[in-house]
Formats: C-alpha cells, sequence, structure tokens
C-alpha cells in the first residue's frame, strides 16, 4: 500500500494493537519492580538482577524474532497474522501470572517472576515487532510515516494511561483483565488494517540476520536511540520510588503525576508532527532531548512535599516524550528506505531497534537498582543520604546520557531528515 495519506480509519485500525502493547509495557519495567520489591519483600538487589538477565535472553532473540517475521511477510497475509495471534495469546498468560503469581516467599518468587518474565517478553517481542513491520512497510514518505508512527504510539499513551491509573484504581486483577480485552480488540482490528503490497521473498536467515549493520546510517540512528533510550528508562524505572521516598507523595500524587505526563506527551505529538514539517524529523527530536535535559535538571532541586513542582516536571517532561515516540521509528523507517530494503528487510531492522529497547530498560533496571542498593537506598528509607542518591540517579545520571544522545545526533546522523 502506498499513498499519499492514511485515513483516520486506517490508521485506528493498524494503531490500535499499540494500546495493549503499551499498557503491557508500562506496568512490566515501572508497577512491577516496585511491587515486587516493596509489597512481597523482594530483596532490590537480587530483582535488578533477575530484570537485568531476563532482559538479555529476551533482546538477543529480538534480531532473529525480526529475521523470522519478514519471512512471515514473504509468505503471507495469514502467516503474519497467525503468527500474531499465539503472540498475544502467549503474552495474555504469561502477563496474568507475572502480576498475579501463585506462589510467596522471596526465593519463589524471583523463580516464579523469571520464568514469567521470559514468556512475557518473548511474546511482546514477537508481536510488536511483526506490528512495527506492518507499518513501515506500509511506505509512503516523512510525513506518512510520521502519522503512521503517531496513530500507533498515539493509542500506546492512552494504553499508558489506562495502565498508569489502573492498578492504583481497580487492583492487579484488573489490569490483567484489561490486557486480555485489550489484545483481543487491537488483534481484531489489525485484523482489518491495511496490508502491504510491497514483498520481497527475504534471503537465508544465517545471513540476513544482519543486514541492518551493514548500513552506516542505522548504527548511527541506533547508538542515539541507546544512549536516549536509557537517559528515559532510568527515571521510568525509579519514578514511584522518587514520589514516594523523595517527595513522600500519596498514592493520589502518584496516579496524579503518572497521568500528567502521559496525557501532556499525547497532546504533544501533533505539536511534534506539525513541527517535522518545519525543522525535519532530526531537529525536531534534538530539540526534544533538550527539553528534558532542562526539565531533570530543574527536578533535582525537589524534596519532600514538592509534589506540585513535580506536576510541572510531569507536565514539561511528557511534552518532550512525545519527540521520543514519534521521530526514532520514523526516522528508522528513512533509513530502511534510503537502504533500499524496503518491503523486505524491515522485520530484522526492528529485530535489533527492539533489542536497543530491552537493553536501554535492562541496563537502566539492572544496573540502577542494585547501584542504590549498595549506595544504601531501600525502598521507604528516610535517610537523607540515601535520598540524596535516588535523587541523583533520577535526574542528574539521565541529564548526562540525553546529552551524549544529543551530540550524538548532532554530529553522528547525517541524514537531511
Amino acid at each position: 500500500m502506498n499513498h499519499a495519506g492514511l485515513s483516520w480509519r486506517d490508521g485506528l485500525r493498524y494503531g490500535l494493537l499499540g494500546l495493549p502493547l503499551a499498557f503491557c509495557a508500562l506496568p512490566l519495567y515501572m508497577l512491577m519492580p516496585n511491587l515486587y520489591a516493596r509489597e512481597w519483600g523482594v530483596p532490590l538487589g537480587a530483582l535488578g538482577v533477575l530484570l537485568l538477565a531476563t532482559r538479555l535472553l529476551d533482546a538477543l532473540v529480538d534480531p532473529w524474532l525480526g529475521r523470522w517475521s519478514d519471512r512471515l511477510f514473504g509468505r503471507s497475509r495469514r502467516a503474519v497474522l497467525g503468527f500474531g495471534a499465539a503472540a498475544a495469546a502467549l503474552l495474555a498468560l504469561s502477563f496474568g501470572l507475572l502480576f498475579l503469581p501463585q506462589v510467596r516467599g522471596a526465593t519463589a518468587l524471583l523463580v516464579w517472576a523469571g520464568a514469567c518474565l521470559l514468556g512475557t517478553y518473548l511474546a511482546y517481542s514477537a508481536l510488536t515487532v511483526a506490528h512495527q513491520s506492518w507499518g513501515a512497510r506500509l511506505g509512503g514518505g516523512e510525513g506518512q510515516q510520521g502519522h503512521i508512527v503517531a496513530w500507533r504510539e498515539g493509542l500506546g499513551l492512552l494504553g499508558v494511561l489506562l495502565a498508569a491509573a489502573t492498578p492504583a484504581l481497580l487492583g492487579e486483577p484488573a489490569l490483567v483483565a484489561l490486557l486480555v480485552a485489550g489484545l483481543a480488540l487491537g488483534f481484531w482490528a489489525w485484523t482489518r488494517a491495511p496490508y502491504p503490497t510491497a514483498q520481497v521473498h527475504p534471503e537465508p536467515l544465517a545471513t540476513d540476520a544482519w543486514r541492518p549493520w551493514r548500513q552506516a546510517a542505522f548504527r548511527r540512528l541506533l547508538l542515539v536511540y541507546l544512549l536516549n533510550g536509557i537517559a528515559s528508562a532510568i527515571p521510568a524505572t525509579l519514578v514511584l520510588f522518587f514520589v514516594q521516598d523523595r517527595l513522600q507523595g500519596s498514592a493520589g500524587w502518584q496516579s496524579a503525576s503518572l497521568g500528567l505526563y502521559f496525557v501532556c506527551a499525547a497532546i504533544s505529538m501533533p505539536l511534534w508532527l506539525r513541527l517535522v514539517g518545519r525543522l525535519g524529523l532530526r531537529r525536531s527530536w534534538l530539540l526534544g532531548m533538550l527539553l528534558s535535559i532542562a526539565v531533570f535538571l530543574g527536578a533535582a532541586q525537589l524534596g519532600a512535599g514538592d509534589m506540585p513542582a513535580f506536576l510541572l516536571v510531569c507536565a514539561l517532561s511528557g511534552l518532550a516524550l512525545g519527540s521520543d515516540l514519534t521521530m526514532p521509528s520514523a526516522l528508522l523507517a528513512g533509513v530502511i528506505h534510503a537502504a533500499g530494503e524496503r518491503g523486505r528487510s524491515e522485520g530484522s531492522y526492528f529485530g535489533w531497534w527492539n533489542f536497543a529497547s530491552k537493553l536501554n530498560l535492562a541496563l537502566a533496571a539492572g544496573l540502577t537498582l542494585p547501584l542504590l542498593a549498595w549506595l544504601g537506598y531501600q525502598p521507604g528509607t528516610r535517610d537523607p543520604e540515601a535520598l540524596q542518591m535516588l535523587s541523583l540517579a533520577y535526574c542528574l545520571l539521565p541529564c548526562v546520557l540525553k546529552a551524549l544522545a544529543a551530540l550524538a545526533l548532532r554530529f553522528s546522523f547525517t541524514s537531511n531528515s
């Protein structure tokens, strides 16, 4: 399918699956560590090691899932959707068992969480790679790809808002039930979405899984994505600890801050798309990074009782998040097109892309949580030095990484976009 624009119906049909995928993702990296450590007594250091190990194992599979996805696209629409249906079913089962564990005790919970996380991550990766590849194969220039990504990520933000509010208001059983319903509805809509028409039968898996690495533009873009992604994943992993212990905010403040963050991200996406028309994808993304750095430098000054000021931080960082959600995937689609790979290797590219996403989250949780434990921070502490370490990790470390990403984007990625 190659046309100048995408109707709102087609955008909705394609993008709706982004809602349950984002709904699933937020609890995995934000709620799950807090729940297992604070509520069920799993040691923070051991939990961080588990998250790092499972994320890394999962990430290693992503490039080959991407190549498998390419082969399925080379066969038929039915093969792609059958693969997606199996992944959605596994995702619903593993996610449900993760948040409704049938065991107690730190050791048993660690083993249970490890098995459930592997199933959840694998299914999530398979479904996400196929869905992203589908969108990239729809083609179009910067404008259309920006809108395709915006439909997927915009509906994903709605899923994030639901995921942020559901546990506090309705509890974990409702979280699981909503994910199952969302996956069923999103998959049904996906089966009615426009199907990419350009198809090329892929070459053997052993050679083509590494195809993206032959492109210098891909390597440069992936470096930027890694640095920026780790910078974003650290505060996402630590935000509940920061609000509960550093700011001493109530459950109501926590829900309000998360909700405002994602609402502002959703509102900002049309504004970022408009800015792309003037500045291009690369300069618009750079502007979003600089805004994020400024906001988190301000957040480093906050302490107990500063929840109203933190709402402003959430609003402005949400605006910056809109650029992170819109620009990178659209830039990747441009790299694929410039390399002459459209309709052929999108799965391989997005497989490595998701490998980088998993690596971001793995490093954020797997290194930051044990580091904080080593520095003396434990959930619920009121020790000033420990809380200062938490503040430095939440606010200043992401600024350093964002600055490195901005420099890499400015000087290394030489696309005209």
